[in-house]
């Protein structure tokens, strides 16, 4: 459900009604529409991320945030609300990107840009930030193929992409196959409606069931929810020991599962700097200045070209950098990592709170 204003940042709950116009004078409200929280970065690191930059950027802004809880109907009826409630901004972060162009256009055509977030939606974007998903998609199947090691050349794995309505997921997993094409064998893949964990873990399930627990060398999954999704049914299938799986997101449970040897590596996204950028992006357009020094680069979607884009680098993590990664930029501590059952694998590792 939409918040009636998430997060007031240094002006009076009446300001939170007021319509654009006000930004200029260093004063304006700016949306924020991310599509579930149930993907732990969202509400733990971009949202809050976001709104911490605007606040320094803009300290009389205003911030709506919300979550469509992955449902488009929801997400489109919260960008009406948004546009009735006159934001100056949209920072837009698309469940469906081609479900949500006339929201977009919509938008636009009262006055309020758009700035897409992580996923570009189709319409008139005014900006967008996300991360190379080519580079995410190569980086996970170039640490599949060294898990693999030399049972890489013609070892049969299963492909758990994400959501068919997110234009993410395309690019991962186009990405992927640029690293292991010619040299395994895709015995399977799926799309994971939703990006739900459950619909991985029953997508793995019929692999098993039509490959065989034992002819399963390894999974390349698109991020750490399907990543637990599946190795909850090779465990359930008894599978052992579990073959290689990948992740994405850097999950703090995608880290311990690292850590704890059920999952070998995940890709991370430096969630501030995407963060930053967006926020950026939307305090500039707030008080219409271009974004165009920002967004570097330019892309385009299936209605607009040249949208000025700040594209970004992820990097893997396997138990042998965790420390050097999410650790040393303050995802986590190693005391949030290493907590209960995962304390003896984190002193293997080095993971220990006086190192």
């Amino acid at each position: 459900m939409l918040t009636a204003c998430a997060l007031a940042l240094g002006v009076g709950a009446g300001a939170c009604g007021q319509a654009g116009g006000s930004a200029a004078q260093g004063r304006g409200t700016i949306g924020v529409l991310l599509p579930d929280n149930q993907t732990p970065r969202f509400e733990k690191f971009d949202r809050p991320l976001i709104e911490k930059r605007i606040k320094e950027l803009c300290g009389h802004c205003v911030v709506r945030s919300a979550s469509s809880r992955h449902d488009v109907g929801i997400q489109q009826q919260q960008v009406d609300t948004m546009i009735t409630q006159g934001v100056d901004v949209l920072i837009l972060d698309a469940v469906d990107g081609k479900a949500l162009r006339s929201s977009v256009h919509a938008a636009a055509s009262a006055g309020i840009p758009v700035v897409a977030y992580d996923r570009l939606a189709d319409g008139p974007i005014s900006g967008y930030v996300t991360f190379d998903g080519g580079q995410v998609g190569r980086l996970q199947g170039e640490g599949l193929l060294k898990a693999l090691g030399d049972k890489a050349h013609g070892a049969q794995i299963v492909m758990m992409n994400g959501a068919g309505t997110d234009p993410n997921s395309a690019w991962f997993r186009d990405g992927a196959l640029s690293a292991l094409r010619g040299k395994v064998k895709i015995g399977k893949a799926y799309e994971t409606l939703g990006w739900r964990p459950e619909n991985a873990n029953l997508n793995m399930s019929a692999a098993i069931a039509a490959l065989g627990a034992d002819r399963i060398d390894g999974v390349l999954a698109a991020n750490d929810g399907l990543a637990g999704g599946v190795i909850a049914a090779l465990r359930a299938a008894k599978v052992a020991p579990l073959p290689p799986v990948t992740g994405q997101d850097a999950d703090l449970a995608g880290i311990q599962r690292i850590v704890q040897g059920e999952q070998y590596m995940t890709v991370y996204k430096p969630f501030r700097l995407e963060a930053d950028a967006a926020a950026a992006m939307a305090v500039r357009l707030a008080r219409g200045e271009s974004v165009a020094g920002i967004g570097t680069k330019r892309v385009a979607n299936a209605t607009k070209t040249g949208i000025p884009t700040v594209l970004l680098t992820p990097r893997s993590v396997t138990a042998d950098n965790v420390k050097e990664t999410v650790v040393h930029d303050g995802l986590y501590t190693i005391d949030q990592i290493c907590s209960g059952r995962y304390a003896s694998a984190c002193e293997k590792h080095g993971l220990t709170s006086g190192h």
